[in-house]
């Protein structure tokens, strides 16, 4: 079983809408998948505080290095700040990246920074075992 990373943002219901469904795409796989959204809540670490900061930093950290396999929900040139360090992150330890476009256009270093860039409907066929590699054909800036 491969173990994968879901790097996106989870501010609104559009984003959460998205991961919720790449999340299933991924279990449907029998991937074992990380989502930061998941992570359980320490009740006794007050959200917004500075150890919480720390925490959820050192864990996903934690986590991206446990992964093999890291999962990028993109939402276009805009992008959050904290999944696009995550992606860089991943990148920068020679992780492969897959990501899953949702937006109309892209950030030029996103997109070459992934190892497979793919639509939402394609993550549903993409071969987890053999990672085929693709390019960003898109509107880029």
């Amino acid at each position: 079983m491969k173990r994968v990373y879901l790097a996106s943002p989870f501010f609104n219901d559009v984003e959460i809408g998205y991961l919720e469904k790449v999340e299933e795409i991924l279990e449907k796989k029998g991937l074992k998948v990380f989502s930061p959204m998941r992570k359980a809540k320490d009740e006794h670490v007050e959200i917004g505080s500075r150890q919480w900061s720390i925490e959820t930093f050192m864990d996903d950290i934690k986590h991206i290095k446990w992964a093999e396999i890291i999962v990028g929900i993109y939402h276009g040139n805009y992008s959050d700040s904290g999944t696009a360090w995550e992606l860089g992150y991943a990148y920068a330890t020679y992780k492969p990246v897959i990501l899953v476009h949702v937006g109309e256009n892209s950030n030029l270093m996103v997109h070459e920074g992934s190892h497979a860039n793919i639509t939402l409907a394609e993550l549903k066929d993409y071969d987890f075992d053999h990672l085929p590699s693709s390019f960003y054909m898109g509107e880029m800036l």
